[in-house]
């Protein structure tokens, strides 16, 4: 499975963003997929993840109730709706992908590059 983000962009505190991660692969569908972050001089740091079939979801507590992870498999894509940024969401955002929600949390199997989000106060 090959991944690629998008989205990333410059928006000021309060604003929405959705970032977008296109993968390929026939076997793309049964992958649970999740979403890392990695800020200047900090840990890569898990952020949410979904199950292969989109019904189950995790995040973590820093992001709960703000954002919403959601796949569609029929267009290979998973999403990741953040609203109410905030200035320490500022990271890079990374896809990723794994057998289960936990191997995703714990060591994906599959990385996509990153994409940039800046929250400006």
């Amino acid at each position: 499975v090959q991944l690629q983000a998008s989205g990333g962009g410059l928006v000021q505190a309060g604003g929405s963003l959705r970032l977008s991660c296109a993968a390929s692969g026939r076997t793309y569908s049964y992958y649970a997929m999740g979403w890392f972050r990695q800020a200047p001089g900090k840990e890569r740091d898990f952020v949410a993840a979904i199950t292969w079939s989109g019904g189950g979801t995790t995040y973590a507590d820093s992001v709960k109730g703000r954002f919403t992870i959601y796949r569609d498999n029929a267009k290979n894509t998973v999403h990741l709706q953040m609203s109410s940024l905030k200035p320490e969401d500022t990271a890079v955002y990374y896809c990723a992908a794994g057998g289960t929600v936990a191997q995703v949390k714990g060591a994906p199997r599959y990385w996509g590059q990153g994409t940039q989000v800046t929250v400006s106060s």
